[in-house]
Order: C-alpha cells, then sequence, then structure tokens
C-alpha cells in the first residue's frame, strides 16, 4: 500500500456508496411491503399473492438490518480485470446490474477464502478490509504474485491470529472474514447426502456447520426455502450462543432446536439418570414401543360382552379376532384404524342383536367366517341391522367396551401407561433385562426427558395423527406472518439515514436498521415465524439436517432425524473422543449403517484454532487415556502463559485472577453436575448465564462454547461422575481460548 491513508478514504468512499444504494433498496423494500400490508384481495389468488409478497419484502428487510455491520469485509484484485472484486456479507447490484458486492458464497467470492501465493487463483492482491459501523478503519494485504516477496505472516494469518486472540463475549461470532481453506472445502461440499465432519476441540467443527447451513441456503435457495433446514444442538445454552451467527450471515431459513424440542407440544427438558436414558436410546426400543401398541388393540379370550338395558349381548372370540385382523390390514396407523374396528364391531353387535329375532340358517357370516354360530339371513333386513348399529354406536355402554378394547391414544399417554405398569411393560420388552425394564418403571405425571423424544416419536408415527390440528397451526401462523411483517415495517420506517449534515453544519450521526434492531433481537422477532409448519408440525421434512455434538446421539434419536430427512442431505458434526452419554456414537460407519449403509463421506479438521498449544499438551494427556491410538489436533498459536493447577482452597482467588487477567472476556468455571449449586454460592462475582464475565456449568452445558479463561473445578469428581468421565474431563479442558487453570484433586497425571 503506498499511501495507507488515501486508500483508506478509496475504499471508504466505496462503503459509503455500498450504504447508500442499501439504504436504497431497503427503502424500496419498505415502500412494497407497506403495498402488499395494505393490499386486502377477495380471492384466494389474492390473499396468497399478498402473503408471498409480505414473506419475500419482510425477508429483504430482516436481511438487510442483519448485515448493516461488516458489509463489506474484502476486496480481490484479479490479474486479468482492471476491475476490483468487493467480498461482503450478501450480494449487490447497481442499476444496471453490475456487481458492487459479491456475496461471500458466491463461487467468485471463493478466492478470498483459497487463493496463496503458490496457487492464486487469478488474485493478484487480497485486501482485508476492517470497518466500525460503516466506517473504514484499517486495511491489510496479501501480495499473491509469484514474483513478490511478502515475508513474514500474511495479513490473512495475521486476521485470523486476531480473531483467535480476540475476547469472548458469550456470543459466537461468526468467522466470514477469517474462514480457512480446509473449512471452505467442507462448507462448499454439496448438498446430497451425508456428510460427517470429525473434529477435535477447537477445529471450527461448530463454524464450519453454520457457514455451511449459510452457503446451502444461498446455493439452493428453492429448494431449501420451501423446505428448511434444522439444526440440532446438544442443550439451548449452545443454542443461544449460536443464536446470532447465521442472523449476522442474512439467513434466517433455519430452525434451531435441541433433541428434546424436537415433539410439537413438548418441552422435553426433565433431567434423568444416565443409565435410564441408555436403556432408551438403544434401537430395540423401536420394537418395544410397536408392541407396546399393539398390546393396546385388545383380543378378550372370552369374546367381548356388552350389557344393553337388561340383557347382556355377546360378540365371540373369533369374531372380534376377525375384525381385529380385518382393521391391522388396512395397514393404517393405530388411531387411524379404528374407525374401522369401530364399524366391524358395532356391526358384529347389531348382528348379535338381530340374531334375537331370529335367522335363515343358510345365509353367509356378515364378517367372512363359514362356521361362526348363528350365521344365515336374519328376519330383520339390512337397513334394520344398519339403523340398530346407529343407534348402538351412540350408546355409552358400547363406547366404552369399544375404548377399552381399541382406545384412542396420544403418544403421551402410550408412553406413560407402558412405563408406570410392569406388566405392560414386561409384555411389550421381554427382550430387555429385568434390570433395564425397572430402570424404566416410573410413576406417571412428571414430565417427559430429552431420551423420550425419540420414543414419543415412535409411538406418533405408529399411533397416527389428526390433522385438524395442524391447519389450526396453519392459519395461526398465516397471521404471524403478517403481525412479524407490519413490526419489521415499523422499525424500518424509523431506521432511515439522516443527511450527512445536519441544519447546522455539524456531521449527524447515522441511524440505521440495526441501531434499533440488533442480531439477537432480529431472531427473537423470527422466532415467531418459526411457529409455521417446521416447528409445529411432526411430519415436516427438512431440506437438510444440521446435527452439532452428533456423537451425543443414541440411535433411536438417529432414527427419529432420518424419519425428520427422507432424502438423507445432512452435516453431521462431532468428536468420538468427546462422546459422554452412554447411549451417544462410538462409530459413525455403526451410527449411518441402519439408513445409508457405506454411502456417507467423512471431512475431517484437524486444526486446533481455539485451544493454545499450552493447554492441549493437558488434554493430550486425557486423550491418551480415553484411547492412546487418538491424536489431539494440531493448535496454531502458544500463549506463553502455563495452566495453573491449585488446591480447592484457592478457587475464589484463582478465578478471581483469571477474570482480571482477561478483562472484558468471559470466564467459565466448570463443575461435577453434583457440584454445581455448592461452587456457585462460593462464587459471589459468578453470574447465571453467558453475557457474565463469570458463569458457572457443568461439563455437559459447556459442550460447544468457548471462553477466554476456565477454570475446572474437582476434575477427579467430573470423571467419577459418569461411565465415560474421561471424555467429559477432555471437553472441560479444551473450552479456553487463553488461560486454563486446574483446581482440585487431579484423577491422573495432568501437569
Amino acid at each position: 500500500m503506498s499511501d495507507p491513508t488515501a486508500e483508506i478514504a478509496h475504499e471508504q468512499a466505496y462503503l459509503t456508496d455500498l450504504y447508500r444504494h442499501l439504504d436504497t433498496l431497503r427503502d424500496r423494500a419498505a415502500d412494497r411491503l407497506r403495498q402488499a400490508l395494505r393490499h386486502r384481495g377477495g380471492t384466494q389468488q389474492a390473499q396468497s399473492e399478498r402473503e408471498s409478497a409480505v414473506t419475500l419484502y419482510s425477508n429483504q428487510l430482516a436481511q438487510f438490518g442483519a448485515v448493516e455491520h461488516g458489509l463489506c469485509f474484502g476486496r480481490l484484485d484479479l490479474v486479468d480485470d482492471a476491475r476490483p472484486r468487493y467480498i461482503g456479507r450478501i450480494g449487490l447490484f447497481d442499476e444496471d446490474y453490475e456487481p458492487m458486492l459479491v456475496d461471500w458464497r458466491a463461487p467468485a467470492g471463493r478466492p478470498f477464502y483459497v487463493a496463496t501465493a503458490a496457487t492464486p487463483e487469478g488474485v493478484r492482491r487480497r485486501r482485508h478490509i476492517r470497518t466500525a459501523g460503516r466506517t473504514v478503519v484499517g486495511l491489510s494485504d496479501d501480495l499473491l504474485d509469484l514474483d513478490g516477496e511478502t515475508g513474514g505472516p500474511t495479513a490473512s494469518e495475521s486476521a485470523l491470529l486476531a480473531a483467535l486472540s480476540a475476547h469472548r463475549t458469550g456470543r459466537m461470532r461468526d468467522i466470514v472474514e477469517t474462514i480457512q481453506a480446509e473449512q471452505d472445502d467442507i462448507i462448499r461440499s454439496g448438498i446430497n447426502g451425508v456428510l460427517v465432519v470429525q473434529g477435535g476441540p477447537g477445529t471450527g467443527k461448530t463454524a464450519v456447520a453454520l457457514h455451511r447451513a449459510a452457503y446451502l441456503l444461498y446455493t439452493h435457495r428453492e429448494r431449501l426455502g420451501n423446505q428448511g433446514v434444522l439444526i440440532v444442538g446438544p442443550n439451548h445454552t449452545f443454542l443461544r450462543y449460536i443464536g446470532d451467527v447465521l442472523p449476522s450471515l442474512a439467513e434466517n431459513g433455519v430452525l434451531s432446536r435441541t433433541l428434546g424440542d424436537l415433539f410439537p407440544g413438548e418441552a422435553a427438558h426433565r433431567a434423568e439418570p444416565a443409565a435410564v436414558a441408555a436403556v432408551k436410546g438403544r434401537p430395540e426400543m423401536a420394537e418395544v414401543i410397536a408392541a407396546a401398541v399393539a398390546d393396546r388393540e385388545e383380543i378378550p379370550a372370552e369374546g367381548v360382552e356388552v350389557r344393553l338395558d337388561d340383557e347382556t349381548v355377546r360378540v365371540p372370540h373369533d369374531i372380534v379376532v376377525r375384525a381385529v385382523a380385518r382393521t391391522r390390514r388396512t395397514g393404517r396407523p393405530h388411531n387411524l384404524a379404528r374407525p374401522v374396528f369401530v364399524d366391524a364391531m358395532v356391526d358384529a353387535l347389531a348382528r348379535q342383536v338381530a340374531e334375537r329375532v331370529g335367522h335363515d340358517p343358510f345365509a353367509d357370516d356378515p364378517l367372512g367366517g363359514d362356521d361362526a354360530p348363528g350365521a344365515g339371513t336374519l328376519l330383520v333386513d339390512e337397513q334394520d341391522i344398519a339403523e340398530m348399529a346407529r343407534e348402538l354406536r351412540g350408546r355409552a355402554e358400547v363406547q366404552a367396551v369399544l375404548t377399552r378394547l381399541w382406545p384412542v391414544l396420544t403418544p403421551q399417554q402410550l408412553l406413560e401407561d407402558l412405563f408406570a405398569d410392569p406388566a405392560r411393560l414386561r409384555s411389550a420388552a421381554p427382550s430387555l433385562t429385568d434390570d433395564d425394564r425397572e430402570l424404566l418403571l416410573r410413576e406417571p405425571g412428571g414430565g417427559f426427558t430429552p431420551a423420550d423424544v425419540p420414543l414419543l416419536d415412535e409411538a406418533a408415527e405408529l399411533l397416527g395423527e389428526d390433522d385438524r390440528a395442524a391447519l389450526v397451526r396453519a392459519e395461526l401462523a398465516r397471521r404471524q406472518r403478517i403481525m412479524y411483517a407490519q413490526e419489521l415495517l415499523e422499525i424500518s420506517e424509523g431506521s432511515s439515514s439522516v443527511d450527512a449534515e445536519s441544519a447546522d453544519g455539524e456531521q449527524a450521526e447515522w441511524l440505521t436498521f440495526s441501531d434499533l434492531l440488533d442480531a439477537e433481537q432480529l431472531a427473537e422477532r423470527y422466532e415467531v415465524r418459526e411457529q409455521s409448519g417446521p416447528a409445529n408440525d411432526r411430519n415436516w421434512v427438512f431440506g437438510h439436517v444440521i446435527v452439532d455434538e452428533a456423537q451425543e446421539l443414541s440411535p433411536m434419536a438417529w432414527r427419529l432425524l432420518m424419519r425428520r430427512c427422507p432424502q438423507r442431505s445432512m452435516t453431521v458434526v462431532g468428536d468420538i473422543a468427546q462422546t459422554g452419554d452412554l447411549a451417544g456414537t462410538a462409530n459413525w460407519a455403526d451410527a449411518f449403517a441402519p439408513y445409508v449403509g457405506d454411502r456417507w463421506r467423512r471431512a475431517e479438521l484437524t486444526i486446533n484454532y481455539r485451544t493454545p498449544a499450552e493447554i492441549m499438551a493437558v488434554a493430550a494427556r486425557v486423550l491418551a487415556a480415553i484411547d492412546p491410538d487418538l491424536s489431539p489436533p494440531t493448535s496454531v498459536r502458544e500463549t506463553g502463559v502455563p495452566p495453573v493447577f491449585a488446591a480447592e482452597t484457592a478457587l475464589a482467588s484463582v478465578v478471581g485472577d483469571l477474570a482480571d487477567a482477561v478483562k472484558p472476556g468471559r470466564v467459565a468455571v466448570l463443575v461435577p453436575a453434583g457440584r454445581l449449586a455448592e461452587v456457585r454460592d462460593r462464587l459471589p462475582i459468578a453470574g447465571t448465564d453467558l453475557d457474565a464475565p463469570v458463569t458457572v456449568l457443568t461439563t455437559r452445558e459447556a459442550k460447544g462454547l468457548e471462553f477466554d479463561a476456565v477454570a475446572v473445578v474437582d476434575p477427579a469428581a467430573i470423571v467419577a461422575e459418569s461411565p465415560r468421565g474421561l471424555n467429559d474431563l477432555y471437553v472441560a479442558l479444551t473450552r479456553a481460548t487463553q488461560q486454563l487453570a486446574v483446581i482440585g484433586e487431579l484423577p491422573l497425571d495432568l501437569r
């Protein structure tokens, strides 16, 4: 750069033009949204067109607000093109449809991430543009022509190290400015099939998965815009932590959920012992649920008796058997097949009543049997029998018997009845041991756990659902979309930028969309739109599913997710060495064999961008104890600060020192689950959420998160409280970006 001041002024002028154009587009979208909201078409087609317009322009306004900060972050100077190519969070075109800004996901943006001096990809210079709001505050260049000698680290490396060393805020940031080549290859991989991204701690698995979601939504907009993308995370803390990333990349077309949220109408978050969850996660539980449903289709050994007024009418056993068989032959789920059973039984009951009048001994059995007693042509005709059936169907005595024989069941009722009754459980689960069945028994009414959700989903598949509730939800969602659009419009009307100078000649401040609506608020407002189909429709088919911390999922959980994505378009990120759940994945091939065989592909991330080498050396000792054949990821940096080992008596002072050292960053104190409340009481400086300078969490709650500094308390107890305690300790030791303290008794030599 010959004249840094002139170069910054040049880039500032271009950035100003970009924002001026963005403001014009935003105002245009606001006008069109206003027109759509005011339009009251009478026909169904007009209403549909109005709703489509509302959705389109609402999305545009949300997108423009999301990219307000960091709109443009890069520039490519090409060997064969005199015009520079600017790279940013979205694509912008001028009135002649000439590109002003290239979306980072577009093929034209890829050289920004993969060009090197050895393979320059036609790039002469790569420029990193640092901004604060709408102001350019710094530039750094990589010269990539083969004749140039840059010496020392490149600007890209410097930008990466600066990002890695920056203080954490309690929220994950996007890495769109510093995506590395190995990450870019995964982000841009094809949409079809199951892609497993295996990577140790700190390798950027979560960031890659989220940026891949943004890339796929951009590249396959038509497909995913209709079906949507589902992101499954390990807990709500994690989902809040990553909640700003996709909005900052101008994408809101995702549904983020934990496993406990994946059954509509149930917030299944109750805790339970790991051993119980492990039994529920076994693949044979699918057979248990199927048997439990079949057991509720009762066939009394002595036939069925119904007391009608002063008489008892009996339907013989073999007729009941044939009624059940006929119903099951329909192939319909239990609840949806029930009307067939009811029709058959009521008809049989009416004919038994008619038998009392008399019959011709040469007629056929009404249910198809040749040797049933009482067969023959009844002296009453078929019209009379139909009238009898209508009368019997409405009688409480008949309904009570039919409900006992073939009840209408909800998945929740089926599961609660099953786990509350030792006899039912023994009948449905003969393959389980007595100890396993004992673990599953519980009192009804206590709520459901995450491990129950795949079982509820399995039950719903076998029971069938009434679609009337879905129609009501769809209408509610339509009204909410309109309300959401009106809110966006109100915000947009108050967010137009002011003139560059005010009336008195003073420089005026910019009032932008994001001054009134930040990424977190945008995500909260978008939650309204999540209440439509994907969130509340168990049968919704997603175009792509992303699973983070995937190693924690049980076989039954994978069964549920495969049902949500029959196209098998998935991105699965995880680390087998960090598996903590007893029913979790120990081998990727075993997890996917029932669904795709060996037709899945694997990518591996091997560079640790989070954890400094000094901390990783401690974690590597735990990894060796887990499996000597496993290799830790390679750290890209050293801090020169070794981990601290201290006794528990020094807990408060060590945590205080960490907080002072990384201020204004974030410190996590990771503890055994059984000591969470106690340690929080001992640390009055600790807050209760990730936004606090110091927060106390269990290791499981910290999965997928990162902090400037981490204090791991009582590591021996962390190991002892779970059969996979070493895996949990490995997770705890690898959450820090700067400093680590290990406090208390050690389970092995970590020094």
